[in-house]
């Protein structure tokens, strides 16, 4: 049985310190004219919400997202060498992707409230864009519920490798609202407790699989086996 992982990346595969807040505080200023009052709130909300949230807490009608997005593309990719200085790879990240990505039968991309690009642009900045099928994702320009992206990774999957639509999804994240996502979706959810969130609070969030951090690869990889019953 084929199994679909689909990573988060901020605190889940990288820390990007604050260069992230930094993207949205120059696309909010490109688009509203004025500089950011207040930062942008994230944790595990798509970029949609993000930036719509942005310009509600300045009291400001969000515009259509269609000039939002390229101004937010443009900003993240001025930034990728300040990313790269500034921000790392987590711990166990690289080897736990490069796990997964020579793991017969199993599909690995991406699930971020990220816009594509940014993504591209997070992962590219610490050399980790190649062991994922970023084409494959699902991102923050395709939906604003997290929960809703599952599908659209599942269909993208589906259409460049042949997988049932009954494949097997698991989700990789550090918030709880990544594990609403998957418990909204029908996915399964491995949580890690690299970000700001406990192993207890994503314990009560929902999460029956919570890791410390991706270090443990041979943990990790039993955890997805037994997704597909294979033996670890």
């Amino acid at each position: 049985m084929s199994l679909i992982v689909l990573w988060d990346i901020d605190h889940t595969l990288i820390e990007n310190s604050g260069v992230s807040k930094e993207i949205y505080a120059a696309a909010f200023e490109d688009v509203a004219g004025r500089t950011a009052d207040h930062p942008a709130r994230t944790e595990g909300r798509t970029d949609r919400l993000i930036l719509a949230g942005m310009f509600q807490d300045h009291g400001m009608e969000p515009p259509e997202w269609e000039v939002i997005q390229p101004v937010l593309e443009a900003a993240g990719a001025a930034r990728e060498a300040e990313l790269a200085r500034r921000g790392w790879a987590l711990p166990g990240a690289r080897e736990a992707l490069a796990a997964v990505a020579a793991e017969s039968g199993m599909i690995s991309s991406v699930l971020t409230g990220n816009v594509q690009a940014n993504a591209r642009v997070k992962l590219r900045a610490f050399g980790l864009d190649g062991l994922v099928d970023i084409e494959c994702g699902g991102y923050g320009a395709d939906a604003t519920d997290r929960a809703d992206l599952v599908g659209v990774a599942r269909t993208r999957v589906g259409e460049a490798y042949g997988t049932p639509i009954e494949t097997p999804v698991v989700l990789i994240g550090d918030t709880p609202r990544d594990v609403q996502a998957a418990l909204d979706s029908g996915a399964h959810v491995i949580a890690v407790a690299s970000g700001v969130h406990s192993a207890d609070e994503l314990e009560e969030s929902g999460a029956s699989t919570v890791l410390a951090d991706l270090t443990d690869v041979a943990a990790l990889m039993c955890h997805l086996r037994s997704l597909t019953h294979a033996v670890c």
